[in-house]
């Protein structure tokens, strides 16, 4: 396979997994699917991250996302994570 079908495939996987997110986070049902809401919410999310408040912000969204992870990975039969 060429090196531009590769990173082709990288690129289309990584949009998947984007799109996944905001489907998980609930965005989709909770904008009715209204793509200009969903856009204008990143933009004042892009703005937050390149203020002076940015890496503060990056700490607490970090910490919610990662929480959030643990608690819909499944425990595992043994009782460990």
């Amino acid at each position: 396979m060429r090196t531009w079908q590769v990173e082709r495939r990288k690129r289309t996987r990584q949009l998947i997994e984007l799109g996944g997110l905001v489907a998980k986070a609930g965005i989709v049902g909770l904008t009715g699917d209204d793509r200009t809401v969903i856009y204008g919410a990143m933009l004042w999310m892009a703005g937050k991250l390149k203020s002076e408040d940015g890496e503060r912000a990056r700490q607490l969204w970090a910490g919610k996302g990662r929480e959030a992870f643990e608690m819909d990975r499944p425990a595992s039969p043994n009782g460990s994570v």
